[in-house]
């Protein structure tokens, strides 16, 4: 004997489903009119072919001023020992090492 294969959306569900989705509806909307999880109708829409994936945020630019290799750089012009090993640190703490050297 099969096991009888259970049957989560129906197919006026679907075709529901997939006009809605492409008038613009979200899927969280989507989801809350059916009673269904979110993931579970975005794994539909998916199957159905239809799901486009929203894109991702543009990462944010880097803050203004040099870059750790430009302060680096500045270090060893002023500094009277090796600075290859400061390459971890962070740039505040190299940036004050700078101004303590300028200082002194």
């Amino acid at each position: 004997m099969a096991a009888e294969k259970k049957v989560n959306y129906t197919e006026a569900q679907t075709v529901a489903m997939i006009a809605n989705y492409q008038a613009g509806q979200s899927v969280e909307d989507i989801a809350d009119a059916m009673g269904k999880a979110v993931r579970s109708v975005r794994s539909k829409l998916v199957r159905e072919g239809v799901y486009v994936a929203a894109e991702k945020a543009a990462k944010s630019k880097r803050e203004e001023g040099p870059t750790k290799k430009e302060m680096l750089q500045e270090l060893e012009t002023l500094a009277t020992f090796p600075v290859e090993g400061f390459m971890g640190a962070t740039k505040e703490s190299i940036q004050a090492l700078i101004s303590h050297l300028k200082t002194a």
